[in-house]
């Protein structure tokens, strides 16, 4: 990588196809650009809300009827602003960025909270494409916070696939968390392959359960980021720079990282705080 900006690190002005109501804040919003139709799951882009921030966001769609698409929650002023879009307006694309899950044939298992679910649902699609068996653990704190819920639906809809839904409060699916829906299924089954994105304690988690069963692990990490090109620094863990080497780890780089995976991070002014 040289480090100098290319085409593809200029924001390009796309507008807004559709805004998609996920839960009762976040937003899922379709947009058409044609460096991200190429991108492959788990990769991201540099989104703007012109009058604030840049942030990176995975990618939920690569090509929906040529769309793609990113889901997001508010929590501060960009995100904010991106859930408030509506048809018509525009945002700034760049990108896209970063490596990409390794798609792989066999048993897997899926683990996504939050809006971490995004990238799985790309994911997903292409496992079923090249002949794998998807078991998709979907989770959210509440039914009310269960992000792509439909999407993952109409995906995981025919055995042999299963979609495993779990809150927190047991409003949907089975009561309890993440890590505990996947230490029961691997007590039941074979998983060849773990592959997930959310809370970064809820994939630490999942992470030393796969451990124990010496089950292979790609996770999506989030970190502050600006550049996107390797140049800043913030998106640091450990050695790596999630612009660059990630998003997604898999079990040797983690191993890595171990005291910082799952534990803290950098903030934007270099400072180390709790994850």
């Amino acid at each position: 990588m040289s480090g100098y900006p290319t085409h593809s690190d200029r924001p390009r002005i796309v507008k807004v196809e559709e805004s998609r109501i996920e839960t009762e804040t976040a937003r899922t919003i379709f947009f058409r650009d044609e460096a991200s139709l190429k991108a492959k799951p788990g990769q991201f882009v540099m989104v703007w809300a012109m009058g604030a921030d840049e942030m990176p966001m995975s990618l939920a769609a690569m090509n929906d009827k040529g769309r793609s698409a990113v889901t997001v929650k508010p929590w501060g002023p960009g995100s904010n602003l991106l859930c408030s879009l509506k048809s018509g307006d525009v945002i700034g694309v760049r990108g896209p960025y970063g490596n990409s899950f390794t798609p792989k044939k066999g048993s897997v298992l899926l683990v996504g909270g939050g809006s971490g679910v995004a990238p799985l649902i790309p994911l997903s699609q292409t496992l079923q494409e090249i002949g794998a068996k998807v078991t998709f653990v979907l989770a959210g704190k509440t039914s009310g916070d269960l992000m792509l819920l439909g999407e993952a639906k109409k995906i995981i809809s025919k055995p042999p696939h299963n979609l495993i839904i779990v809150t927190d409060d047991g409003s949907a699916g089975v009561k309890g968390l993440a890590p505990d829906a996947v230490r029961s299924l691997l007590g039941k089954e074979v998983v060849d392959q773990i592959y997930s994105c959310g809370p970064e304690k809820m994939m630490r988690m999942v992470f030393d359960l796969a451990e124990e069963k010496r089950i292979p692990v790609e996770a999506s990490l989030e970190r502050p980021m600006e550049c996107a090109i390797g140049l800043c620094g913030i998106c640091a863990v450990g050695k790596y720079l999630l612009c660059r080497d990630g998003p997604i780890l898999d079990s040797q780089q983690l191993k890595a990282v171990s005291k910082e995976f799952g534990s803290n991070r950098l903030d934007r002014a270099g400072r180390v705080v709790p994850v």
